[in-house]
């Protein structure tokens, strides 16, 4: 009884065992169905994803004018080591005066 559980285990691994590797590869070792199967998880996964994702930040945008948080002078955040090499120096590279502060407050107050 032990000799054919051990023996049906074996042939058990021994079977699965091509298939150990890269069960996700993209087809480059002869798979066939891979490419087909990237392709359709792209139309029908990823792209819906990313057009719901892109509708939920459409209609967030559109909720109303959102309230910043209040400034609070913490000694570790926004040190200028040396300025910006454009502008004046204080300013980040994209920088927002209703949402990025400088380090002493906001422009806008």
């Amino acid at each position: 009884m032990a000799a054919a559980t051990r023996s049906g285990v074996w042939g058990l691994l021994a079977r699965s065992r091509p298939q150990l590797g890269w069960p996700m590869s993209s087809g480059a070792h002869g798979e066939e169905g891979s490419a087909r199967m990237w392709k359709v998880l792209t139309y029908f996964v990823v792209l819906p994803v990313a057009g719901v994702s892109m509708l939920n930040c459409i209609l967030k945008s559109h909720e109303g004018e959102h309230e910043r948080p209040e400034f609070i002078t913490y000694p570790h955040l926004r040190i200028r080591s040396k300025p910006f090499p454009w502008g004046d120096g204080n300013h980040t590279l994209l920088h927002s005066p209703h949402v990025n502060p400088l380090p002493t407050s906001y422009e806008d107050k």
